[in-house]
């Protein structure tokens, strides 16, 4: 494939992306499930078409996605629900490449428990970015976020190396459970030290991250280094991506400047948007190459296949959860959830829902375990680690029915990613499960206005010092401002506290006062213009203005005061 023609396609796949998001913010629709859908379209017309690199994907496409995710997370909100992430993350994926492996060699005509193995390990872990994508946009209660989120963090590495002791198991070398269970043990621990390892090694380079382009350039390597560090020394490169990300995420706001971390997350979010659309569209365009050699099976046998992978990913996970969420409140505590301290009084009214999602007991509600259990979307890593199967064992020959497990495999993308993405949204609207926005509201609110007493006793300290160079007219000009704003949290919290049902109440004056200050905010824009464009002002110190006035509308809440 020459250089343009991939430029093209590279081009191409942008503008989809482009148009498919602005589809699904109209109508609601997953923006995942479209480009998945268009990209089949595609590959059944004539012209180029783009085959998976499995290897390309894990390398260059897998760590930005994670990194990124991993960044935007709560290593706290993760700690306190670890016993339901481990839970998904590692002993359901577990159990889900077990069921398989043990369906395909019982009902599969000629299959191996290993070749079920490799299969079920690809497709056991979730891809959360489709219901992560929609679960905020409909308002998920942050809990169930973060369990979704956290789950999408560590199940890969669990899958990969399930798979690893499969593979080689398939291909003639044995299979011991010890051997299989000290593996993934020092792939885990190992990936864990790498990720810490990275982690500290950039705190050093603190003063250079100051500047915003070198701070961006250090965090976009940051997950390439991760990941090929660990895979020397032949531990889990997805692990120690992820936890590199939760570190530096987690203490990046003691040292980043304001500056550095508005262009950061800008830059992350451009990555997440332009990668999360290629592989998308990816997905779909793998469907020719998965049914080309897919006649040599018997109807049934393929049917009989596709069914055990659906039905056991599909019926184990809303099993595993009422399971799981069934056992004694002193299990759930022995197993490494933990209970919040109880807010102090100025926090006292905000729900558990804003302190993480968490009830006093920790226990999913039924309908929470509904809409986690339709949370479990596959994605490109499922499909990346089935095309990583080798064509031939060490002996020489085909390896087993590789043909047959990456239908199978495509299937269950297919089916989760559209069926469940497309059915989501409607899904937690019809259950009502959603977050408390007045409590979140009034969380922030309260937070804002602790800030801002901060401030103010900061500043009665600078101005009782006798060698302060700071005229008294700036301090209280400043400290009018604070007392402002101050004014402005305490009568917010005045009407929150009067919420009812969940929703933010707005007032029609409030919502005056917003299109006053936007308003003020675009004439001062058109007159910064004005002067550009008169010869008066430099195109230079226009961007420099308009960067200050950015920053100030960037205050202004987008649609809901909060």
């Amino acid at each position: 494939m020459s250089v343009e023609t991939v430029l093209l396609l590279v081009l191409g796949a942008i503008a989809v992306t482009v148009v498919v998001h602005r589809v699904a913010e109209r109508t609601g629709l997953p923006a995942a499930a479209l480009l998945t859908l268009l990209g089949i379209a595609y590959a059944f017309l004539p012209g180029p078409n783009v085959e998976l690199d499995p290897h390309l994907v894990l390398t260059l496409v897998l760590p930005p996605l994670l990194y990124s995710a991993a960044l935007e997370s709560s290593l706290l909100a993760i700690r306190k629900n670890m016993r339901t992430v481990v839970s998904l993350s590692v002993l359901l994926v577990l159990a889900t490449a077990l069921l398989i492996g043990i369906g395909f060699s019982l009902f599969v005509a000629g299959a191996t428990l290993a070749a079920g193995i490799a299969l079920g390990a690809a497709v056991a872990p979730p891809d959360p970015v489709a219901a992560l994508a929609v679960g905020r946009r409909v308002g998920l209660p942050p809990r169930l976020l973060t369990l979704i989120q956290g789950e999408g963090l560590l199940n890969d590495a669990t899958a990969l190396t399930i798979l690893a002791v499969a593979v080689a198991s398939a291909q003639g070398d044995g299979f011991s459970t010890w051997s299989a269970a000290g593996q993934f043990v020092l792939a885990a621990a190992g990936g864990v030290a790498a990720g810490l390892f990275v982690a500290l090694a950039i705190r050093p380079l603190r003063r250079l991250r100051q500047d915003p382009l070198s701070s961006n350039a250090i965090s976009l390597a940051t997950p390439f280094v991760a990941y090929l560090l660990a895979e020397q020394v032949h531990v889990s490169g997805v692990l120690a991506v992820v936890v590199a990300g939760l570190v530096i995420g987690h203490n990046a706001p003691y040292w980043q400047s304001g500056e550095t971390r508005l262009q950061t997350r800008a830059v992350w979010r451009l990555v997440d948007y332009l990668l999360e659309g290629v592989v998308f569209l990816l997905i779909g365009l793998q469907l020719p190459s998965v049914i080309e050699n897919l006649g040599q099976y018997a109807t049934s046998t393929v049917v009989i296949a596709v069914s055990i992978t659906v039905g056991v990913m599909l019926l184990l996970r809303p099993l595993w959860l009422l399971l799981t969420e069934s056992l004694p409140t002193w299990m759930h505590a022995r197993l490494g959830d933990q209970d919040l301290p109880e807010p102090e009084p100025p926090l006292r009214a905000a729900s558990a829902t804003a302190w993480g999602g968490r009830t006093r007991t920790g226990r999913l509600s039924g309908r929470e375990i509904v809409v986690l259990s339709w949370a479990g979307t596959r994605g490109v890593i499922s499909l990346a680690a089935i095309f990583t199967l080798p064509l031939t064992t060490d002996a020489g020959e085909p390896f087993p029915d590789r043909d047959l497990l990456l239908f199978c495999a495509f299937v269950a993308v297919l089916v989760t990613l559209v069926g469940q993405g497309l059915t989501f949204a409607p899904l937690v609207r019809r259950l009502g499960v959603r977050a408390d926005a007045a409590d979140e509201a009034r969380l922030r609110n309260e937070a804002r206005a602790a800030a801002v007493r901060a401030g103010l006793a900061r500043l009665d300290e600078l101005d009782g010092e006798q060698h302060s160079n700071v005229e008294d007219q700036a301090i209280d000009g400043l400290r009018a401002a604070l007392r402002s704003r101050l004014d402005r949290y305490e009568r917010r919290l005045s009407v929150l506290q009067f919420a009812e049902g969940g929703e933010i109440p707005v007032s029609p004056e409030y919502e005056a006062a917003l299109r006053v200050r936007q308003a003020v905010l675009d004439a001062e824009r058109e007159e910064l213009l004005r002067w550009r464009d008169a010869g008066r002002l430099p195109d230079e110190s226009l961007r420099t203005l308009q960067r200050e006035l950015d920053h100030q509308e960037g205050t202004l809440p987008s649609r809901r005061p909060a």
